[in-house]
């Protein structure tokens, strides 16, 4: 196979590629952004002795075999030597037993566990593995690494010195003038077997005919096993923060400990200073993360930011409880732009950050939880939010007992204290919520009869709710009380029949549903609101029993939902090929307990909720709901969603969302389409590539396109998009992607991101990797570290 030609590599790439002098990388994975695996402390393993290492036996074989007992073996023709997971093959082979020393001359070729050495010539003492290798070919198992050099001298059975020796992971062609995409050339190469650490010297790395500069020493691994030292350099362009360049070192302080320490060097801010300490026990394990930037020029004020996460179990477990378990939670930033000023911190995926505190306990049917949570909210002066309410602290317990008699029980209780900014605490009637407490209690009886075809649960709840205000309502009380009670029947049918569609037998339900729900009216209006808002309108939540999520309203009912579904269902596999559902919701009386602002609902009937979900091959989902408003003929509410994948590192995902404007009859609402992909353009000129197995790609030369793009039809604008191109050169792999995200209603940040990765050695660039994994379901990265090949994957 041919080469392609590409543009030569900028030589600074190469330079920062080699730049991990008296350090070793950590391992590939963390090149492509997968996380380093923590493991517990090792248990101590037994190993064998030196001297019954010794007592192995050898094996010989050959055409032709002379010499005398136990002094020399003479093997002429097809000759080999086997001990234990060493093999020597060669056209003559001479064998000294008091010496434990083997010569070998003419195609010698020797297997160490999987690593192949071949040449003309070899001198080794068999079970020390010491000796020496002239004119060398050698292939590491674990990595594919594959090299020539002058030597080898082998120190032991882990440590070799190479000399005059190249190194690179792509693969050997046999045809003249074969030369490797990159190649590493040392005037020394040591490996060590059991760090998994190669030490080049006075090393040069070349791609596509350009060439490093040398550097006196530097160190890759081995394998997928963690190292300490200098990770590849991160370099990349960001509209916000201008040219970046990270040099992150990595800690490999134990088996279940590690730190990372980023300096970050941004043209237009400053220096950031960032760190990660990760640690995992038995009982306990987390992660802490700190960043801080002295003095930004953008700003003009020092940043940080603080994430932790520590989880415990504790054990014994004290007080005679069944289970104990803790949990902490931090998440603070230095001020409310920390989310728009840096796009790569745990920080923009929300503009709530929480904090909490938690104990998680369990004592035979009771569970429960103490808990202390706190928001940090990052006000947008063009996009404000109301925080939610602070809970310090919220103590819960539950009970559940099913068939007592016939009858399943629950029990909830729970206390809380809710406190908020006075500054951005909601309105109702007028005036700011005070903070206060809240104590309730819901007791929930059901008595259901189940058979087969047909199902009716009634269920009897009673909620009950105290608050103790820190200051005066609107009508001047201090406190408040409430007491509901609500009653619910749920009842069904299952009809099931064999047919047969699209010369596929299935079997067909027909599922029609009934669910009566009757709540009396309580004057609820001027309790606060401190958890609870306005139920979503779905299929998930038009068969249940409040229209109100939280605690703080009980809405008043007397309403009758009715639906139908049916479901296609592979008889064979039990796999659900379709399903179809229509519902709606008739009121006999006006709504009349609401949120402060809504108007009560008094149409008698509801908007009409009709799904799909097909998946009737693997290779195709489709997914769509629909609200319809039977009273203006409209569309209230629309979602749209399907995907395709073939096979692998082919997907498609396509969503058309629409959600009305309520002020307004016109059919002008929020509209927005959403696409993301991920696709060997090799498929277009025919080329389809070979499945070479998960984490691998489908072989060198091909090129995939990637990317996810979000379109608002009403705005006529690209809110945020995605887009860039792979390509697999079999032994390295280049990346260019463009991110645009929107940081606000006028504002967006767009970067950058080019890598090379040099497959099993370095990578250099920012890596997009996480970006596309957030932003394209299923993607599948070309190249993920597996399990550690076995020695018999190369066993002679």
């Amino acid at each position: 196979m041919s080469r392609p030609q590409r543009p030569p590599l900028p030589l600074a790439l190469l330079t920062l590629a080699l730049w991990q002098a008296q350090g070793a990388f950590a391992q590939e994975a963390a090149w492509i952004d997968a996380p380093l695996q923590l493991r517990r402390t090792p248990q101590l393993v037994e190993t064998i002795p030196t001297t019954e290492r010794g007592l192995r036996p050898s094996f010989v074989d050959g055409d032709r075999i002379s010499g005398r007992p136990d002094l020399e073996t003479v093997v002429e023709g097809n000759a080999s030597l086997r001990r234990g997971d060493t093999v020597i093959r060669a056209d003559r082979l001479e064998y000294y037993q008091p010496d434990d020393l083997a010569k070998a001359q003419g195609n010698v070729r020797v297997n160490q566990g999987g690593n192949v050495y071949e040449g003309p010539e070899l001198q080794l003492k068999v079970e020390t593995f010491e000796g020496f290798f002239n004119n060398v070919r050698y292939q590491f198992l674990e990595t594919g690494g594959n090299g020539n050099a002058d030597r080898i001298d082998f120190v032991d059975a882990n440590i070799s010195v190479a000399r005059h020796a190249t190194y690179t992971t792509c693969r050997r062609e046999d045809y003249p003038g074969w030369v490797p995409a990159w190649l590493l050339t040392a005037a020394t190469l040591t490996t060590d077997t059991e760090e998994s650490v190669g030490i080049a010297t006075d090393a040069r790395l070349s791609f596509m005919g350009v060439s490093s500069p040398a550097l006196p020493s530097i160190s890759f691994p081995l394998n997928n096993q963690r190292k300490s030292g200098l990770l590849p350099p991160v370099f990349g362009m960001d509209s916000v923060n201008g040219i970046e360049l990270q040099m992150p070192y990595y800690w490999n302080i134990a088996p279940n400990r590690d730190a990372t320490l980023t300096p970050t060097v941004m043209t237009k801010r400053g220096i950031n200073l960032g760190s990660e300490f990760r640690y995992l026990e038995n009982t306990y394990s987390g992660v802490l993360r700190a960043d801080y930037m002295p003095s930004d020029q953008l700003r003009d004020r020092d940043r940080w930011g603080l994430w932790t996460t520590h989880n415990q179990t504790f054990d014994p477990k004290p007080f005679g409880l069944d289970g104990l378990a803790g949990t902490l939670r931090i998440n603070r930033v230095s001020d409310n732009d920390y989310w728009r000023d840096f796009s790569r911190t745990p920080t923009l995926s929300s503009r709530l950050l929480d904090s909490e505190a938690s104990l998680n306990w369990a004592k035979g049917d009771w569970y429960g939880q103490v808990r202390a949570l706190s928001y940090q909210t990052l006000q947008y002066s063009l996009s404000p939010i109301t925080p939610p309410y602070d809970r310090m602290p919220q103590l819960t317990a539950n009970n559940i007992q099913y068939d007592w008699n016939g009858f399943d029980v629950s029990t909830s209780l729970d206390y809380t204290r809710f406190k908020a900014d006075s500054q951005y605490a909601p309105l109702l009637n007028g005036r700011r919520q005070p903070d206060g407490e809240r104590a309730f209690g819901i007791l929930q009886v059901s008595r259901p009869w189940i058979t087969p075809g047909t199902f009716v649960i009634p269920k009897v709840q009673l909620h009950a709710t105290s608050y103790q205000f820190d200051g005066p309502l609107a009508n001047g009380s201090n406190s408040a009380s409430r007491t509901v009670p609500t009653f619910s029947i749920d009842s069904g049918m299952v009809f099931e029949r064999d047919t047969s569609l699209f010369g596929r037998s299935f079997r067909q339900t027909l599922e029609p549903r009934l669910f009566y729900v009757r709540t009396p009216y309580r004057d609820q209006s001027q309790l606060p609101l401190y958890d609870t808002a306005a139920n979503d309108f779905n299929f998930a939540t038009i068969y249940t029993e409040n229209a109100f999520s939280g605690n703080d309203r009980i809405s008043d009912s007397n309403v009758l939902t009715g639906g139908v579904s049916t479901r296609l269902i592979d008889p064979d596999t039990g796999a659900e090929a379709a399903r179809f559902g229509v519902a709606q919701r008739f009121r006999f009386s006006d709504q009349r307990v609401t949120l402060p602002g809504v108007s009560p609902v008094t149409d008698r009937l509801s908007d009409i909720l009709v799904g799909a979900q097909i998946n009737w091959t693997s290779k195709w989902t489709a997914d769509t709901t629909v609200q319809y408003n039977p009273d203006s003929r409209r569309s209230e509410r629309s979602t749209i969603t399907a995907r395709y994948n073939p096979g692998p590192y082919r997907t498609i995902n396509a969503a058309y969302r629409y959600q009305a404007d309520s002020s307004t009859l016109a059919n002008d609402g929020n509209k927005s389409i959403d696409i993301g992909w991920q696709w060997p353009l090799n498929d277009l000129w025919g080329d389809k590539g070979k499945n070479l197995g998960p984490g691998r790609g489908e072989g060198g030369g091909r090129w995939y396109a990637v990317g996810r793009m979000n379109y608002s039809l009403k705005d006529s604008k690209l809110t945020d998009g995605v887009i860039g191109v792979e390509y697999d050169g079999c032994c390295w792999i280049g990346r260019v992607v463009l991110e645009r995200l929107s940081t606000g209603q006028v504002s967006a940040a767009t970067r950058i991101m080019f890598q090379i990765e040099f497959v099993g050695f370095a990578a250099v660039g920012a890596s997009p990797l996480k970006t596309l994994s957030q932003n394209i379901q299923r993607y599948q990265p070309l190249r993920q570290p597996g399990e550690t090949p076995s020695r018999f994957t190369n066993y002679d």
